[in-house]
């Protein structure tokens, strides 16, 4: 038993590790197999890490934080563009269809609402 809960709080530490770095580069063309080398860990157990600590896969958690991100920006008035080059994207309608699967709004309609309650 004592060697499960060892594994479970490598774990939890290897989830919480990745997730500082994606806070702080999810702008960056992040892959699981790179966080892992940083993190010397095997890609196999960083994902194990995200699916323990209820997030889904790595991937997920990635865009997750991208599209929340990108969320506040495009109430801030940034342009759809704007936004998606600052989240990771470097085409727009790739970002687009990302955004509107995660948050079932195309970003346009979240970045007028904002001005529409602005006015």
């Amino acid at each position: 038993m004592t060697s499960r809960r060892a594994t479970t709080a490598r774990r939890r530490e290897l989830f919480e590790e990745a997730a500082a770095i994606i806070a702080f580069e999810y702008a960056d063309a992040l892959t699981l197999d790179e966080v892992a080398q940083r993190l010397f860990a095997s890609p196999r157990q960083l994902q194990r890490s995200f699916a323990e600590a209820g997030h889904g896969s790595f991937r997920s958690y990635l865009c997750r934080v991208r599209m929340e991100h990108a969320a506040e920006l495009l109430r801030q008035r940034v342009t759809v563009a704007e936004a998606a080059r600052a989240v990771g994207y470097s085409q727009p309608a790739q970002f687009a269809k990302a955004f509107r699967r995660h948050q079932s709004l195309a970003p346009s309609t979240v970045r007028n609402r904002r001005s529409a309650a602005a006015e």
